[in-house]
């Protein structure tokens, strides 16, 4: 027996469908802009023309959608497509991560794009991520370089839904030797401050949008990264979705069995025991998936929201969760001269670690950790 879970929509550790470069949409919704910000809309439009995306009328059956919002009423779109990845685009007379982030949650999106007159438009994302551009080269340069970002939300593949299949072994139901590694891992993380930092947003929402952006992405205990381990040739353990990586405790549940990839309807297919019901497994799944089969030498592997120095890192923030970051990674790892014990930085986001052991990785990079991942 098998079952197909129903992913929430994109978010920063997040979620979507999938998308065809050559036909790739977007629509305009929300407020009617005017002044500078119609202006600047009207020079998105014609930017995402000349990179081939096509306008359309519906927006649920767009891949992008810039829903066009008062930065102190904000209006959300209610997407109907998890396919859709929406950007909240709003005008200020500053930007700032604390007043910015909150615009995630009221305009429910992906992204918090503000845009300042004059000075030039910055995103925030649910990871913290707070980065943009000038526009000291004009507003024309400024809508093109802001395109430029959205381009790879709006044409990348996530691999998002899970099949569950009830087919593992009795002797796994409770777990085995690499889930207990798995279990410690987490626990140590959370003694080194990695989980929820360098992210901690309840500092940053009221405890009403707190709760809602728990609802929205699916997370639990806000512990953001995700571990695992190889069990065998083709399958490994890792940790679920939108729970504390910090307190792990079920096998079946909190850590989940991946046993394959069916490529063709972009589904991570999970081994669980009958009696149990399981959580989503991180949407990185498909990251370590390309790892693992590719580098038979790689025992276990760590994703944090964290940095080291002098580390190669992928030029495009791609979504995670999608295809495209998995090659991205795929493709520096293999360029490393030891891919089996290597350090993958993914832009404005976090590191992937390869190494024989979780434990073996987190004493490799404990001494080396910076909590602050540069923003670009």
């Amino acid at each position: 027996m098998s079952t197909s879970s129903q992913i929430s929509p994109r978010g920063g550790d997040a979620e979507s469908g999938t998308t065809n470069q050559a036909t790739a949409t977007y629509a305009v919704v929300g407020r009617l802009p005017t002044g500078s910000l119609e202006r600047f809309v009207s020079l998105l439009r014609n930017a995402l023309g000349r990179a081939g995306l096509s306008e359309i009328d519906d927006a649920n059956e767009a891949d992008l959608v810039i829903n066009v919002v008062d930065a102190d009423d904000a209006k959300p779109f209610r997407r109907r497509s998890r396919g859709t990845f929406v950007v909240g685009l709003y005008e200020r007379e500053s930007h700032s991560l604390p007043e910015d982030y909150p615009m995630l949650v009221r305009a429910l999106a992906n992204i918090a794009l503000c845009y300042v007159p004059g000075e030039g438009a910055w995103f925030t994302t649910m990871e913290r991520g707070h980065y943009g551009d000038t526009a000291e080269d004009g507003e024309e340069t400024l809508a093109a370089k802001v395109v430029e970002r959205l381009l790879p939300l709006a044409r990348s593949r996530l691999v998002i839904d899970n099949e569950f299949v009830t087919d593992l072994e009795p002797e796994l139901w409770g777990g085995d030797e690499v889930t207990a590694e798995i279990i410690a891992a987490g626990a140590r993380l959370g003694d080194l401050d990695l989980l929820p930092s360098p992210f901690p947003i309840e500092d940053l929402l009221n405890e009403r949008e707190l709760r809602h952006v728990k609802r929205l992405y699916g997370i639990g205990g806000l512990s953001y990264g995700n571990l695992s381990q190889r069990k065998d040739a083709v399958r490994f353990w890792m940790s679920a979705s939108g729970v504390d990586k910090s307190k792990l405790e079920t096998p079946g549940r909190d850590i989940l069995l991946v046993s394959n990839y069916d490529q063709e309807n972009g589904r991570i297919v999970l081994s669980v025991p009958p009696a149990v019901e399981p959580r989503r497994v991180s949407v990185d799944a498909i990251e370590h998936w390309m790892i693992y089969q590719a580098h038979p030498g790689v025992g276990a592997i760590l994703h944090v929201h964290a940095w080291m120095e002098g580390i190669v890192a992928t030029d495009v923030n791609y979504p995670c969760g999608t295809e495209e970051l998995a090659v991205s990674v795929a493709e520096l790892l293999a360029a490393e001269p030891n891919p089996n014990e290597a350090v993958i930085g993914l832009r404005n986001h976090g590191i992937t670690v390869t190494g024989p052991s979780l434990m073996r990785i987190l004493d490799r990079i404990e001494p080396k950790i910076l909590r602050q991942v540069p923003m670009m």
